[in-house]
């Protein structure tokens, strides 16, 4: 049972390596839903007045999905290896389609959730239902009593319906929330056409195959996962001993003095070095050996871009 159990973890701990990306945009949508829902129930409350109608039901859906957007492109570090590159090197080595990928990169992971919080507003329909009512025409409804406008059209999604027009709002609701899931799913299957052409389109202009690629993204979840424990490991030992050279002592933990005693570190590494490994990279080939990532590319000791005659640098981001 036990060989069983661990058999198990390592399959799923594999699982989320190598699609840690689809597992996370999972998580987002279902953050997404989640919060769309809590938001639904405790914060939106339509107006149930002409023209406020209108702006708050828009409000509702678009500036918490604006926000959403903003917040992907803050989380994304792409952004930030971008600002680093112009900051460093003005983006002097980047291409035009390297620069076109990277902001494709960055928009689509970061409209995950704004996407999901859309679609998940329209199939809901509270908000477009607010938005809209007052734009229904009275003539369009059966025997509908006349004298009647905006104003009291934009009535029928609040508790507060003129007791003549009861009779009308199951029909009214009912018409705008078709309208509104309609719009829902048909965004749905846009999105979904869209990923599928751009996957395709992905692996068939990719210049790695298949397994290489697969190869290229587990030395990148591994390398950045060994990165992440080494810089923590490295910067407490630094931290330790700088603290003892201050204090004559420092206060350990005997699971940290060990750590301390198996890594020595006498000095952090310099600035150059790190310039060296941070920004954006382009795929690259140098004497037909692939360099995976800066700082592989750093370990080879590989100066400039490293494409002479036979080499070869790609529009192909690390992603």
């Amino acid at each position: 049972m036990a060989s069983i159990i661990s058999e198990n973890l390592k399959f799923f701990s594999l699982f989320f390596k190598s699609r840690d990306v689809m597992i996370f945009n999972g998580l987002v949508a279902l953050g997404t839903v989640g919060s769309q829902e809590l938001f639904s129930v405790v914060a939106f409350h339509c107006p149930c007045s002409p023209e406020r109608n209108y702006m708050y039901g828009l409000a509702a859906i678009g500036v918490p999905a604006l926000a959403l957007f903003l917040i992907g492109i803050i989380l994304n570090n792409h952004t930030w290896n971008l600002v680093a590159e112009c900051r460093k090197r003005a983006v002097k080595n980047c291409s035009i389609p390297a620069t076109f990928l990277l902001f494709g990169s960055i928009a689509g992971r970061a409209a995950v959730a704004p996407v999901t919080w859309s679609v998940i507003s329209l199939l809901r329909g509270d908000a477009y239902v607010c938005a809209l009512s007052e734009f229904l025409k009275p003539d369009k409804f059966h025997e509908f009593p006349l004298g009647k406008g905006r104003e009291d059209m934009a009535k029928f999604p609040c508790k507060d319906t003129p007791t003549e027009l009861l009779v009308y709002k199951d029909e009214v609701i009912r018409r705008l929330q078709y309208e509104s899931q309609f719009l829902g799913w048909i965004m749905i299957g846009v999105v979904a056409s869209t990923i599928f052409l751009l996957k395709c389109l992905h692996h068939c202009c990719s210049p790695l195959s298949y397994h290489q690629e697969a190869y290229w993204s587990q030395y990148r979840v591994n390398e950045k996962d060994l990165f992440n424990r080494t810089a923590e490991v490295h910067a407490k030992v630094l931290a330790a001993s700088n603290v003892k050279q201050f204090f004559g002592f420092v206060d350990l933990t005997k699971e940290e003095q060990e750590m301390v005693t198996a890594y020595p570190v006498d000095e952090a590494q310099p600035s150059p070095q790190w310039n060296e490994i941070t920004g954006l990279y382009l795929y690259r080939e140098n004497k037909g050996f692939p360099l995976y990532s800066r700082l592989h590319k750093w370990a080879k000791k590989v100066i400039g871009n490293g494409t002479d005659a036979g080499d070869r640098e790609m529009a192909l981001l690390a992603v």
